[in-house]
């Protein structure tokens, strides 16, 4: 499976639960974008975090293009929060893998994790999801360094240190993107942007 298979023209999603941010996907998820994230995730397929890696980083310098991110400024990405017991599982976090194959791990920041008590989203409704969510995200240590980067250029009103975007593998009612952006913004985290590998619905 080759990054060209992966790749399309980003498609701007409508999550029933609004991240407030636009939210971004490299298309839907069906076909090989399907196969590459349920292989990467659940079967251990480490090796498929390249050519959607590098799917990702085509997607997002096309968005850069549109102007929907500021490429004037350093690129930030920030994962999604994998349950630990996940992460272990899986070896490791496969989307923080995919996010630094995009554009290099010194421009990815694990800012934020979930607390103990997040269950498996598969097969929750929209409410649940983020009811699942609520207050069990947090800001992490590599969160909180951010955080006070962005705290001292609000203080001299200069310009975002960095254009932040979200990542995620798949973005199905939006209530992930909706809970961590919100504690990031909480911290004076400012994201400009949700991109996630494929879109459900």
């Amino acid at each position: 499976m080759c990054a060209v298979e992966l790749s399309d023209h980003p498609i701007q999603l409508s999550p029933r639960v609004d991240p407030e941010v636009q939210a971004w996907a490299l298309g839907r998820y069906g076909g090989p974008r399907r196969n590459a994230i349920i292989a990467m995730k659940e079967r251990g397929r480490r090796d498929l975090a390249a050519p959607l890696g590098a799917a990702l980083s085509t997607a997002l310098g096309r968005l850069g293009t549109w102007g929907v991110l500021d490429t004037s400024a350093p690129l930030v990405l920030i994962p999604a929060p994998s349950r630990a017991r996940a992460a272990r599982r899986r070896g490791g976090d496969p989307m923080a893998r995919t996010a630094a194959l995009a554009v290099g791990p010194g421009a990815v920041c694990s800012a934020v994790s979930t607390r103990w008590g997040v269950r498996d989203s598969v097969g929750l409704s929209a409410a649940a999801r983020r009811s699942n969510l609520r207050g069990r995200v947090r800001l992490t240590a590599e969160g909180r360094g951010l955080a006070s980067v962005f705290g001292q250029s609000s203080a001299d009103t200069g310009p975002e240190p960095a254009t932040v975007v979200f990542v995620d593998d798949v973005m199905t009612t939006g209530a992930t993107a909706a809970e961590s952006i919100s504690v990031l913004h909480g911290a004076g985290i400012r994201v400009s942007a949700a991109v996630v590998i494929a879109g459900v619905g």
